[in-house]
């Protein structure tokens, strides 16, 4: 079964689904049973039976498959948001007096969760390579968290080598998947226990909907879904769910252009005077290129660069020339976006994630790749002016 079919057709043609085109929404906030038995054996496993809301229904659980089989993985789960599913998942892994090893930069909010559970006893320590866990890593260390590229810098990890060195020293290692999708890379396939996505990204692909996943093995996933999952209440809506099947079906088709897009725009951006670097891992001067080619079946269009300047203001002023990159946080829609870290993110967490004052993210939407390319280079006149 190919990733095509996985996206546009799993699951839809069940008896359930009555022959509707688009797989219908079930609205409904509760089931009903014949007997008080069969309600007892249903809340017994309310992970997998259809019984409130908070749990799954019918169009939750179609996207939560199609997510499980575009990953590999045996399950998948749904949440509410990014955030309701790494926080979620961290949770169910560590305990008091644990420790967490986070590998090269993460999504700020994720290092914002970590310190959170601090006041609950659990550590962590930031890395940058697999020398320093060496170094980092405790008795009470059980958690191995990174993505890949990572975040903002776009640093690209071996994933099989990390995952190895984790397993052997029995750590449960943690994934964020969102930059490649799944059609780009299956990090479960190399190792990966855990794999999380963002969904409101490239999978939802029309900045319409916020929600969030986590794929795996049932003997990880069924434990979270019945504890944190149930808990925490972030359950995904069945209306997100829709959402997120609608843009599954047309995912591979966007990855696609959004990779030629990105790539293009990146070119036209390395070497320019105005810019000291370009984090694209497609980019064959990039430091992680042969190995992104070798676990990657492709490229997003989530980039950064680096202005040739120190100064808030003058990355201000870059930002604010842009007539087509749209200034807004999260990434991964139709439309082309723009954010700089130093001018929105808490400094010590970026601090920690070591990004520089002059580093710009773009998200290259689907717009022509020739009128994103003029309004950079309009931008950038006279950028490092101020410096």
């Amino acid at each position: 079964m190919d990733d095509e079919w996985i996206c546009g057709r799993l699951g839809e043609d069940e008896p359930w689904a009555l022959g509707a085109v688009n797989p219908p929404v079930f609205e409904n906030s509760l089931f009903t049973f014949r007997t008080a038995q069969e309600l007892g054996e249903a809340i017994r496993s309310e992970d997998e039976r259809y019984v409130y809301w908070r749990g799954t229904n019918p169009t939750v659980d179609l996207a939560q498959r199609k997510l499980a089989a575009l990953e590999r993985g045996e399950r998948a789960k749904c949440f509410g948001s990014g955030m309701g599913a790494i926080s979620a998942t961290i949770s169910s892994l560590v305990k008091a007096g644990d420790h967490v090893l986070v590998l090269g930069a993460v999504y700020g909010p994720t290092t914002q969760f970590l310190r959170y559970l601090e006041k609950f006893g659990v550590t962590h320590t930031h890395v940058n390579d697999l020398a320093e866990c060496d170094s980092a890593i405790r008795a009470s260390t059980r958690l191995l968290y990174f993505e890949s590229p990572s975040y903002m810098a776009y640093a690209v990890v071996d994933i099989a080598e990390v995952t190895a060195w984790a397993r052997e020293r029995g750590l449960v290692s943690v994934m964020d998947n969102t930059w490649s999708t799944p059609i780009f890379q299956k990090p479960l396939t190399m190792g990966v226990d855990l794999v999380v996505h963002s969904l409101s990204k490239y999978i939802g692909g029309h900045s319409d909907l916020v929600g969030g996943v986590v794929v795996g093995p049932s003997r990880l996933i069924r434990p979270l879904a019945l504890t944190e999952y149930q808990l925490y209440g972030a359950a995904m809506s069945p209306h997100d769910a829709a959402k997120v099947i609608k843009g599954l079906r047309t995912l591979p088709v966007r990855m696609a252009a959004h990779q030629e897009r990105g790539l293009a725009v990146a070119e036209f951006l390395t070497g320019h005077p105005a810019v000291r670097a370009v984090n694209h891992p497609g980019l064959p001067s990039h430091p992680g290129h042969d190995l992104a080619k070798r676990q990657m079946a492709g490229f997003s269009s989530l980039f950064s660069l680096v202005l040739d300047t120190e100064s808030r203001q003058e990355v201000g002023l870059f930002l604010d020339k842009l007539r087509h990159f749209r200034i807004g946080v999260s990434w991964g829609g139709f439309e082309s976006l723009v954010n700089a870290p130093a001018l929105s993110t808490e400094e010590s967490v970026r601090a920690t994630m070591g990004i520089p004052v002059g580093l710009v993210r773009l998200s290259v939407g689907l717009e022509p790749a020739d009128t994103l390319i003029k309004d950079l280079g309009l931008a950038l006149e006279g950028v490092g002016r101020l410096a």
